[in-house]
């Protein structure tokens, strides 16, 4: 008898581990895409990210590059100071977008241009994305707001 609780107690703790293994390795392939990890231009030209890998870039619109085009489709550039990256979307921008604001967008790079899925915008006259700040302050770039 004691025998048959021991090869139970070890099928038990077999089963346990392979539906831990597995449950892990599907959880990790669903967070695969799930996660946008933001960089800023410069990091762009820097470390190039995958073909077709999804990210979040911001920095600050460069004056003069924003270009609105039939439709949604609209073009500018994004700067932090030490790159700038051309930016393409197709959609309707925030209502507080415009040149010299930050900016956050999720899309991926397609030869050498941002292909922008979302955008966001500041949601007042005062406000900057904590990531878009920290960038600008990293290449020397940030003013307060008001200054």
């Amino acid at each position: 008898m004691k025998n048959l609780k021991k090869k139970r107690r070890v099928q038990v703790l077999a089963l346990t581990t392979v539906a831990l293994v597995l449950s892990v390795s599907l959880i990790g392939y669903a967070f695969r895409d799930g996660i946008n990890l933001f960089r800023a231009p410069a990091q762009v030209m820097e470390d190039p990210p995958r073909a077709g890998e999804i990210f979040r870039l911001g920095g600050l619109v460069e004056d003069g590059t924003l270009v609105r085009g039939e439709g949604t489709h609209v073009t500018f550039s994004v700067t932090d100071g030490a790159a700038t990256i051309p930016v393409t979307f197709e959609g309707v921008l925030p209502d507080l977008f415009g040149e010299n604001q930050g900016m956050i967008g999720t899309g991926s790079m397609v030869e050498g241009t941002f292909v922008a899925t979302e955008i966001l915008a500041k949601h007042d006259e005062t406000y900057m994305p904590k990531e878009v700040m920290d960038a600008l302050k990293e290449q020397g770039v940030y003013q307060e707001p008001g200054s």
